[in-house]
């Protein structure tokens, strides 16, 4: 079973974990606060009706999440608890409080997709220790990823083309954009808009 933590009794708040947190948001600093506001508008215009839903299925463990997020101007905490052990790192069976402006990503490119399926993630939350095994593999995984800090997910949308759900989210400059086209899925995240 999942170690769960409280948001506020976190892997965060312990010294050594905040510490290499720390050196990883470093490098976004304003950045992030200028993505965030506009993820947050986009998303707000998006979900003009009062609620923002989602639809979440991890491919490694085949758990899901499907409901409201978001509703009257605050984000849903016993939902942002359940999207934190969906997106946990099944490797390490590790959860951190995922960014929610990652699920405002979301939300806003699958409804601009005008799509109400499932996303297959693939990856959400990595431990610094997952990530590292990766880099050491694969150079198109980055050393300070932002999937370390909650903030980024690898997904799938059935019945879409990578190519298109990468050009729709890098057309709406909502956040950090990455197509594998070979593997077939789409890095999203909460980040500073770039592309890849």
């Amino acid at each position: 079973m999942a170690r769960l933590f409280h948001r506020f009794d976190c892997p965060c708040c312990d010294p050594a974990v905040a510490k290499r947190r720390e050196v990883i948001r470093a490098g976004f600093g304003g950045l992030l606060a200028l993505a965030g506001t506009s993820i947050g508008a986009r998303a707000q215009t998006a979900g003009a009706g009062g609620a923002r839903t989602i639809r979440i299925r991890r491919m490694q463990t085949g758990e899901s999440f499907e409901g409201v997020y978001w509703r009257n101007g605050r984000y849903e905490r016993d939902a942002l608890r359940r999207l934190d052990v969906v997106f946990r790192d099944p490797s390490m069976d590790e959860t951190t409080p995922m960014d929610p402006r990652l699920f405002d990503v979301l939300f806003t490119v699958a409804r601009h997709l005008d799509s109400d399926e499932f996303y297959e993630v693939i990856s959400g939350y990595r431990a610094p220790e997952t990530n590292a095994a990766r880099s050491r593999q694969s150079r198109r995984v980055s050393r300070v990823s932002l999937h370390m800090s909650g903030m980024a997910a690898d997904v799938r949308l059935p019945g879409r083309q990578s190519m298109g759900i990468a050009r729709t989210a890098a057309d709406m400059q909502i956040g950090g954009v990455g197509l594998y086209r070979r593997d077939g899925f789409v890095h999203l995240d909460c980040g500073p808009a770039r592309r890849w």
